[in-house]
């Protein structure tokens, strides 16, 4: 009887998918810097994901079922020559369609296409006929470098449209920019957190209101074990920085700026109170 006890007990964690917490990490907490999600969103309905692909872990995403989009995903950087992956299958979250469905994400198929699913999340008859929108990922396949780890970035709930000069031009160089940086100088583990603002406009398909297109792309990273003998202007933007862009096709510079900068920035354009905070403790060691 004790051991089925502990069976029962044990059940939860091995789960995940949709989870109530990042706690665990079989629930992703290892994605997390000190295991802690950015705080001080206002908005309760968001879902936290717990990203699994072959029953692991993968990253974090909290998201919008609402407007079908991510709001952030969470990830540890992998060090990679930045190669990005060809013919990878695009996957769905099959517990925010049901919360029988598989913890881990999967394919799309044409049985995959329920009402649930629909509701739920986005599709990719939504990005089928906007040919002025890519498929932007928050973790991007060029920041992971096992071939699992990339797979798991084509999922559709860790993607956003983005305005084809933008993704293409401003932020796929911020986002080389970043690896560049964060495989010659980054000693240790790199910790980094991708969203939006959910201010834009929707893609409409069949007359109704689908996935939510951001108005700002936003990023930061936390690096606490760092080369302190890196050029200066490496150097200050270490241990966090972040950067931000507009999801256009003009004025869609991607800014580089302080941590601090960057949340005040974002406090005026999302949903999030005076406490909202990326980095566990602005991602400064207790012994510093």
């Amino acid at each position: 009887m004790k051991g089925w006890l502990y069976l029962l007990l044990c059940l939860p964690l091995a789960r995940a998918g949709v989870v109530q917490d990042f706690n665990h990490v079989e629930r992703c907490k290892d994605s997390l810097y000190m295991g802690t999600p950015p705080r001080g969103y206002l908005n309760h309905a968001y879902k936290k994901i717990c990203q699994r692909l072959q029953d692991r872990p993968r990253y974090v995403t909290l998201y919008d079922p609402r407007r079908r989009m991510p709001i952030y995903s969470a990830y540890t950087f992998k060090k990679s020559d930045g190669e990005k992956s060809v013919d990878q299958p695009w996957m769905y979250e099959p517990q925010l369609a049901s919360g029988l469905g598989s913890s881990n994400m999967e394919p799309f198929s044409p049985s995959s296409s329920t009402r649930m699913l629909l509701d739920s999340q986005a599709t990719l008859e939504d990005f089928a006929d906007v040919v002025q929108y890519e498929r932007g990922h928050l973790n991007p396949d060029q920041h992971q470098a096992d071939p699992v780890d990339k797979a798991a970035t084509y999922a559709l709930t860790n993607v956003v449209p983005q305005i084809r000069e933008f993704n293409m031009g401003p932020w796929a160089q911020h986002e080389d920019r970043i690896r560049q940086r964060l495989n010659n100088y980054c000693r240790g583990m790199a910790y980094v957190v991708t969203g939006t603002t959910t201010a834009g406009n929707m893609i409409r398909r069949n007359n109704n209101d689908r996935v939510g297109i951001p108005e700002y792309m936003w990023t930061a990273y936390c690096c606490t074990d760092f080369d302190r003998n890196a050029p200066y202007l490496e150097r200050y933007r270490f241990p966090a920085f972040g950067a931000y862009g507009l999801n256009d096709r003009v004025n869609n510079a991607v800014v580089e700026v302080p941590l601090k900068t960057l949340e005040k920035f974002l406090k005026g354009r999302m949903d999030v109170d005076k406490n909202f905070q990326i980095f566990y403790n602005d991602c400064v060691p207790d012994e510093m």
